[in-house]
C-alpha cells in the first residue's frame, strides 16, 4: 500500500466518496449530568471522581453539560452541523441500575428520547454499550476482572437489543477497552483506581468475552439488519534507538494484539502469554472463549489521536522518560514494565500529545493490511486546545487545522484503497475529560460550565461545511 501526498496534509477541495459518514462522538458520562437523577444508578466514575485527588480540582460529572435535560437543544445543534450519524453511549447504571436485574423506565425512556430524536432530524444513530461507567454494584462483586461481569454485560446488551434494536444502525460493544483495563486497573488513574497487573489482564480477557457475549445477544434480539462493532484505541508505534523493535513488540502485544488477536482472529498472541507469564497463568480463559469472542465484525471502530516512541528502558539510569501522553501511577503495561515512552517533538495539543496524521496512515494502513477484508471507521480523532470564548465566537484556528490535516491523511488513506466508511469528530461538546475533569477543550461546541451556554467554535463550522458537501473546505 502507497501513501502518496504532500507531507503536510494540509489539502483543501479533496472529495470524499458517496455514502462516507461524517458524524461526531460523545460518552454518556462525559455530557449527560442528571447523575442522581430518574433512578439512575451509581456508576464507579460517580466514585472514583469524589476520591480526593484522582479528578483535577475535584470535578465530578454530576452536571457535565447536562445534555439530559437539555436534549433537544444538542440535537437541534446536531442538525445545524449536518452531522450524519451520532455515536453516544448509554449509560448501563441509567438503565440497569445495579448492573443486573430491574431496569429503569426513565432512563430507557431517555434513550427513546434520543434515538427518536434522532432519526426524527435524519440524524444515524450509533449506539456505544459501554464506554467506560461500570455500574458500582458490579465493581463491589468484582468489576471487571471478575467472568460475572461479561456475563451481565452480554445480558444487558439483549436487554438493549430488545428496546431499541428496531431504530438503531450500528451497534458498538465496547469503547477502547485497553483504558478500561489498562488504566482502570493498572495504572490506577481511571475509575475504579485499582493497580493490580494481574487485575489488568483479567479485565482484559472479561472484555474481550463481554464483546463476543454482546454481539451474541444482539444478534439474537434484533432484526433489522444492523451493523455490528467494537472501537479500539490501538497505539500508533514507533521503535527508537536500538532496542525499539523489541520495545514496539512488547507494547503492540499487550496494547494492541491482546485485542486484535481475540476478536479479529481468535487466538490471544503467543509472545503475550510469554511476557506476563510471571503475572498470571490465564487460567481465567475457559474452553470456547475464544470462539465467542470472535464474532463477525461488519466494520472496526480506531480511535485515533497520536503515536508513541519506544525503545527499551536502560535500567542503569537514573530516571526513565515518560512520555506526555501518558499518565502514571500504578503500571499500565504488564509484561511490558521496562518499556520506555520518550518524548516527541511538536506540535502538541493541550494534553500534551504530538500532532501527526502520518500516524493515523502507519495505524490504520497496518489494519487494513492485516485484515483486508474488515471495512474501517474513525471512530474518534480530534484535540484539545485552549479556547475562548471573544465577542461571541471561539477562532479555534489549531482545531480547525488538526481537523484539516488528519482528515487529508484520512482520504489518503481512501485513495490508496482502504475501506474507510466514516470519520467522527471527538467531540461534539467540550466535556468531563474523565481524571481532567473539566480543564481540558476537546469540542468543536464551546460549553460555558457556569452558565452551560454552547457557541459553535470556528472548527464547528468548518466541519458543517464538510458534512453538508463531502468536501474539505478552503
Amino acid at each position: 500500500m502507497v501513501m502518496q501526498g504532500s507531507p503536510d496534509f494540509r489539502d483543501s477541495g479533496l472529495e470524499f466518496p458517496p455514502g462516507f459518514v461524517f458524524g461526531s462522538a460523545t460518552a454518556a458520562y462525559q455530557i449527560e449530568g442528571a447523575a442522581h437523577e430518574d433512578g439512575r444508578g451509581p456508576s464507579i466514575w460517580d466514585t472514583f471522581s469524589r476520591i480526593p485527588g484522582k479528578v483535577v480540582n475535584g470535578d465530578t460529572g454530576d452536571v457535565a453539560c447536562d445534555h439530559y435535560h437539555r436534549l433537544d437543544e444538542d440535537l437541534d445543534l446536531m442538525k445545524s452541523l449536518h452531522l450524519q450519524s451520532y455515536r453516544f453511549s448509554i449509560s448501563w447504571s441509567r438503565v440497569i441500575p445495579e448492573g443486573t436485574g430491574r431496569m429503569n423506565s426513565a432512563g430507557l425512556d431517555f434513550y427513546d428520547r434520543v434515538i427518536d430524536g434522532l432519526l426524527e432530524r435524519g440524524i444515524t444513530p450509533t449506539v456505544t454499550l459501554y464506554h467506560w461507567d461500570l455500574p458500582q454494584a458490579l465493581e463491589d462483586n468484582g468489576g471487571w476482572p471478575a467472568r460475572d461481569t461479561a456475563e451481565a454485560f452480554g445480558e444487558y446488551a439483549r436487554r438493549m437489543g430488545e428496546r431499541y434494536g428496531d431504530r438503531v444502525q450500528t451497534w458498538t460493544t465496547l469503547n477502547e477497552p485497553w483504558c478500561t483495563a489498562h488504566l482502570g486497573y493498572g495504572s490506577g488513574v481511571h475509575a475504579p483506581g485499582r493497580q493490580d497487573p494481574a487485575d489488568v489482564l483479567a479485565a482484559a480477557h472479561h472484555l474481550n468475552l463481554a464483546h463476543g457475549l454482546a454481539i451474541e445477544a444482539l444478534r439474537g434480539v434484533v432484526r433489522n439488519d444492523p451493523d455490528f462493532s467494537v472501537t479500539l484505541n490501538l497505539h500508533a508505534l514507533r521503535p527508537a534507538g536500538p532496542t525499539g523493535a523489541e520495545a514496539v513488540r512488547r507494547i503492540d502485544a499487550v496494547g494492541n494484539r491482546i485485542w486484535t488477536g481475540p476478536m479479529l482472529s481468535g487466538a490471544y498472541p503467543e509472545d503475550l502469554f510469554a511476557d506476563t507469564a510471571k503475572i498470571t497463568d490465564w487460567s481465567f480463559v475457559r474452553d470456547g472463549d475464544l470462539d465467542t469472542i470472535r464474532q463477525p465484525l461488519d466494520v472496526l471502530g480506531i480511535n485515533y489521536y497520536s503515536t508513541k516512541l519506544v525503545q527499551m528502558w536502560d535500567s542503569a539510569s537514573d530516571e526513565r522518560a515518560v512520555s506526555g501522553n501518558a499518565i502514571l501511577a500504578g503500571n499500565p503495561w504488564p509484561g511490558a514494565e521496562d518499556v520506555e515512552f520518550l518524548p516527541q517533538p511538536g506540535p502538541h495539543t493541550a494534553m500534551g500529545w504530538n500532532i501527526e496524521p502520518a500516524g493515523l496512515m502507519e495505524l490504520v494502513g497496518s489494519i487494513a493490511r492485516a485484515y483486508p477484508e474488515l471495512p474501517l471507521m474513525i471512530t474518534e480523532n480530534g484535540a484539545a486546545f485552549e479556547d475562548t470564548v471573544v465577542a461571541g465566537r471561539v477562532h479555534d484556528v489549531e482545531r480547525v487545522d488538526y481537523l484539516r490535516r488528519h482528515l487529508t491523511a484520512v482520504h489518503r488513506l481512501i485513495e490508496a484503497g482502504v475501506d474507510l466508511r466514516g470519520y467522527f469528530v471527538w467531540s461534539l461538546l467540550d466535556n468531563y475529560e474523565w481524571a481532567y475533569g473539566y480543564a481540558k477543550r476537546f469540542g468543536i461546541v464551546h460549553v460555558d460550565y457556569d452558565t452551560l451556554v454552547r457557541t459553535k467554535k470556528d472548527s464547528a463550522l468548518w466541519f458543517a461545511e464538510l458534512a453538508r458537501t463531502g468536501r474539505i473546505p478552503e
